[in-house]
């Protein structure tokens, strides 16, 4: 998971991505990677960002069952410690949802987030 941020705060400062949004784009990262190691039942995750000129979209493939539903926003009680991650994703972005892969038991979960830039 420390990989998955250090490597994405990488690529976003090479991309003069302001930190305030920088830091919102690793915390989305890291949300959904948690939740792919978490549920998902496969060997591999895969992590893509592509930067257009007012947003930046972040990709998670893994090898779940290959459906397209979204996965599933809990309303965790106040003591709860788990369950937050998926209110974070869609607060903190523009839009988000899930895309089965063509041709494989996969899917990718995204969410697209303002780059920051003017």
């Amino acid at each position: 998971m420390g990989t998955a941020r250090h490597v994405v705060r990488g690529l976003l400062t090479a991309w003069s991505v302001p930190e305030d949004a920088r830091d919102d784009m690793v915390l989305v990262v890291s949300e959904l990677v948690t939740n792919a190691l978490v549920h998902a039942a496969g060997e591999w995750i895969g992590c893509r960002l592509t930067d257009a000129a007012d947003r930046v979209r972040i990709e998670v493939e893994d090898q779940a069952n290959g459906g397209p539903a979204l996965p599933a926003i809990r309303r965790p009680g106040p003591d709860d410690p788990h369950g937050r991650g998926l209110l974070l994703v869609g607060t903190l972005s523009h839009d988000w949802g899930v895309t089965a892969v063509p041709g494989r038991r996969a899917r990718v979960v995204w969410a697209e987030l303002p780059s920051g830039r003017a």
